[in-house]
């Protein structure tokens, strides 16, 4: 033990054990943690990679990849079979973060030995006096109200708490979510696995270190194979921030911080702007009963009200499908339907000021399509392999084409299926865990080259919902569309928000319902993205009201508010008889936003919620934006006392923003 991490050889006197003070421009204090070496491990050959891994020969390297970062690659080859382990560490200038992730080649002229329980993340932290940390995280998505529903236990010595995603998708299920926020002592550490397939995650309160030893395991579930000559496999990505202090909010603030400055894809060179699209699925079977003639009808009665969209939403079955939009394997628009193809709504919109938006399911194959006619190229007969170089090919070739003729702006991708049982059904005995591997690399090889050929372009995460959101993911793409457990249930929808704002910086939402014009629902949806879903066919309808909560909409969303820091007024509720509130706080502005419900069972008019991240000795204008009135205090006011919030509808919501007064 005590022995450093990812520091030079040459810098052991002067460094007794890798921690976060030892990063560029951090403070000491951070919590520590200790590791046999490296916070890594495997076993090669029926030892352990602590055990050898040293007397290897290592070369190592420096580099800043970015601005604001400080790369270290450490290269360890063995002399004997040629296997080549390949660490890429990363340390930020200017966030107390590290990240790492492990690859592993045969350079050598025969298989390797057996490669086995490969673990991106094998370290361990210092619980508190009490000999207890507290673990925090979420579940996942699975079409459940419990979705994203925070999740906290305590780690006292012995116990062991394990997480793992279902069926292979990385964000799927009660236990399918890959960030955890760990206190320890005087502070803690916010860890995220970055891999868009079948991880698992164990925290281990062992006797150790003082006997208040946490050991963290994290990587790719299943792993015992051996490598052919020139092949290659990875772990999972791993980031760990550190934090100071007992303040959980805090901590997560920083993360924000980190994801906007550092993860979140950057079209055109700039953070993703916020969307207002439109769409009509729910009117034509998603798109498979859809036509050029109905779509254009649909999006010039949007003109015609005076409701401005960004994009122009088309979702699944455009292509030919005989109107069962799941019939996916050909990925070309259908010609009787779309006889100029998508192109002449793109550019239809494009003329009006949208862009467009179109739906991909590419990896999976239904027989009777194109793609079903190369069985070469999937797994079982419905899984396109990315695994598969000439099928990984075709899929970047003719996707990137679609989208060039197309004049798509914002490419789509869903994922309807479980891919878990067919990487491993695919599997010989010797070699579990390698065709999800080179699927993984195969699918983040796919839209990252997507995100270089098209570098304005956005790319949508959905998977059945949210069920794909790793960080590797997100440095990808956004999540437009966060769950399928998205229809009247407003209650489940705020405290999906309340959930996620801690951890995604930019995320959306669809307005239901929408058989009426209702303020209350529509700022339930209110969001980075909001999409619209109504049928402005209907007559009966007064849409004027709509105008103007989509003007409010993008009031807020120019004020850049859901890129600030976040602090929860109320607790988690998806009770009907309670508030749920939250703050989005631009400190380097001087300005906020606060939303605020009260639900349909709810007794209580009105709510003082006390306000974060103010300056105290600054007097504050506050407009609650459904009654225009501006009022003024002080931050110490709005943060000792608490702001009061009048709500009289029940259920109803209010949009407040406030601003430093001049």
């Amino acid at each position: 033990m005590n022995t450093p991490i990812f520091v030079k050889p040459e810098e052991l006197e002067s460094r007794d054990r890798w921690t976060a003070e030892h990063l560029p421009s951090k403070a000491g204090g951070l919590p520590q943690m200790d590791s046999a070496a490296w916070p890594f491990s495997f076993t090669y050959d029926g030892k352990s990679s602590r055990d050898f891994l040293g007397s290897w020969p290592m070369k190592m390297e420096d580099s800043a990849p970015k601005p604001g970062q400080a790369q270290r690659i450490f290269t360890w080859t063995d002399p004997q079979t040629g296997l080549e382990v390949r660490c890429v560490a990363v340390e930020y200038t200017d966030f107390p973060v590290i990240e790492w992730t492990l690859y592993l080649r045969n350079t050598g002229a025969q298989n390797t030995p057996i490669l086995e329980n490969l673990l991106g993340m094998d370290a361990s932290f210092q619980r508190n006096e009490r000999g207890q940390a507290i673990l925090r995280t979420n579940k996942g998505d699975w079409y459940a109200e419990e979705g994203y529903e925070p999740y906290t236990c305590t780690l006292n010595w012995g116990v062991r708490k394990r997480f793992a995603p279902c069926g292979g998708r990385p964000t799927n299920g009660p236990e399918g979510w890959p960030y955890y926020n760990i206190q320890l002592q005087d502070g803690g550490v916010i860890l995220a696995i970055g891999w868009p397939g079948q991880w698992s995650s164990e925290f281990i309160a062992e006797n150790g270190w003082n006997d208040r030893g946490l050991r963290v395991l994290a990587g790719q579930e299943r792993t015992h194979l051996y490598l052919k000559p020139g092949e290659m496999i990875r772990t999972p990505l791993i980031a760990l921030l550190f934090w100071q202090g007992a303040d959980i909010v805090r901590s997560q603030n920083i993360w924000r911080r980190w994801m906007i400055a550092h993860n979140l894809p950057r079209p055109g060179g700039k953070l993703p702007e916020p969307i207002l699209p439109a769409y009509t699925g729910r009117w034509f079977a998603e798109m498979a009963e859809a036509t050029e003639e109905t779509q254009i009808a649909f999006f010039e009665r949007y003109v015609a009200e005076g409701i401005r969209l960004d994009y122009w939403w088309m979702d699944a079955g455009w292509y030919p499908c005989e109107g069962n939009w799941t019939r996916t394997g050909t990925w070309e628009p259908d010609p009787k339907r779309f006889p100029r193809g998508l192109r002449a709504i793109s550019d239809h919109c494009r003329a009006k000021g949208a862009k467009t938006i179109v739906w991909f399911e590419p990896e999976r194959v239904t027989p009777g399509t194109w793609l079903a006619e190369h069985p070469e190229w999937l797994l079982d007969g419905t899984l396109l392999n990315l695994a598969h170089p000439e099928a990984l090919r075709w899929l970047i070739e003719h996707t990137s084409k679609v989208i060039a003729e197309q004049g798509i702006d914002l490419y789509r991708q869903d994922f309807n299926m479980d891919p878990l049982d067919y990487w491993r059904r695919a599997d010989a005995p010797d070699r579990q865990g390698m065709t999800e591997n080179l699927y993984v690399q195969g699918y983040l090889t796919f839209w990252g080259e997507l995100r270089r050929r098209f570098p304005a372009m956005l790319i949508d995460s959905c998977a059945s919902g949210g069920r794909r959101n790793d960080l590797e993911t997100l440095r990808l793409a956004v999540p437009l569309h966060k769950t399928d457990y998205n229809y009247d249930d407003l209650a489940t929808k705020q405290a999906f928000h309340h959930s996620l704002a801690a951890w995604f910086p930019y995320f959306g939402a669809y307005v239901l319902p929408v058989d009426t014009v209702d303020p209350y629902a529509f700022r339930s949806a209110l969001a980075s993205m909001t999409m619209l879903t109504y049928d402005l066919r209907r007559t009966d309808i007064d849409w004027r009201p709509l105008q103007r909560l989509t003007e409010e909409w993008r009031r807020i969303t120019a004020a850049g508010y859901f890129y600030g820091d976040y602090y929860p007024l109320s607790d988690y509720s998806r009770k009907a008889d309670q508030w749920i509130a939250w703050q989005f706080d631009r400190p380097d502005q001087g300005r906020g936003l606060i939303q605020a419900f009260r639900r349909e069972q709810c007794d209580e008019a009105v709510k003082y919620l006390r306000l974060s991240g103010l300056d105290p000795s600054v007097l504050y204008e506050v407009t609650d934006l459904e009654r225009a009135e501006a009022l003024r205090f002080s931050g110490k006011e709005l943060m000792e006392k608490g702001l009061k919030v009048e709500i009289h509808d029940r259920p109803g919501a209010a949009v407040i923003v406030y601003q430093r007064a001049e």
